[in-house]
């Protein structure tokens, strides 16, 4: 398989046409070996409409919700990012020319996609998605869902960092976007519609009242 040739493909079918006009994104994404992020036996399905499994239950993004969240959050060269279960955002923004760690709590998604983040220099770290590692980040992103505000990944954000994720609780998600504040707190905008799967370890322990 032509995989430069479906990564053309897939950016003027699915990118460029849902109004992702940074050039520099739709560089990255057509340089981006998306394919290597997944088992080999999936390859193909790489640059399909479709959400492969990396592995243990994570799901590459669709390239235009990735696409879009992307671009709104609008990475710089040598910015700080950190991926939470983002693989992919990861490939992307380090080929952006930031300097980006990819955390996973499912060693088996390294196990995958480590080759090829390391290839473009992404750092990789494997703890929980509750607790994401070091701070002061310019920007985090995730392609999973979060059932909640994800608190924790906004107090690792630096003053004007920025957090691109999809809040999720029912069929459909919402992108959101937001920015950290001089005072910490986060100003919120709602980008577009999305269903990623949910983050299972972000979702709130039931609480009962008698």
């Amino acid at each position: 398989m032509d995989f430069a040739a479906a990564r053309k493909v897939m950016v003027d079918s699915q990118v460029r046409v849902n109004d992702v006009t940074d050039r520099a994104l739709q560089a990255a994404l057509m340089a981006a070996p998306r394919e290597r992020l997944v088992p080999a036996e999936r390859a193909f399905m790489a640059y399909a409409e479709t959400t492969p499994e990396i592995a243990a239950g994570r799901f590459l993004m669709p390239a235009r919700d990735i696409a879009k969240l992307l671009q709104a959050a609008d990475p710089r060269a040598d910015e700080r990012a950190l991926c939470l279960a983002a693989p992919y955002a990861a490939l992307v923004l380090a080929r952006m020319g930031l300097t980006v760690t990819a955390q996973e709590a499912e060693a088996a998604v390294f196990d995958v996609a480590g080759a090829a983040l390391a290839d473009d220099g992404v750092q990789t770290s494997v703890g929980a998605l509750t607790a994401p590692v070091g701070e002061g980040w310019d920007l985090i992103v995730s392609e999973a869902a979060v059932p909640v505000r994800p608190d924790a990944w906004l107090a690792a954000l630096r003053e004007g960092g920025r957090l691109a994720v999809v809040e999720r609780t029912g069929p459909v998600g919402k992108a959101v976007l937001y920015v950290k504040g001089r005072d910490g707190a986060a100003s919120r905008k709602v980008l577009f519609d999305s269903t990623p799967p949910i983050l299972a370890e972000l979702t709130p322990e039931p609480t009962f009242a008698l």
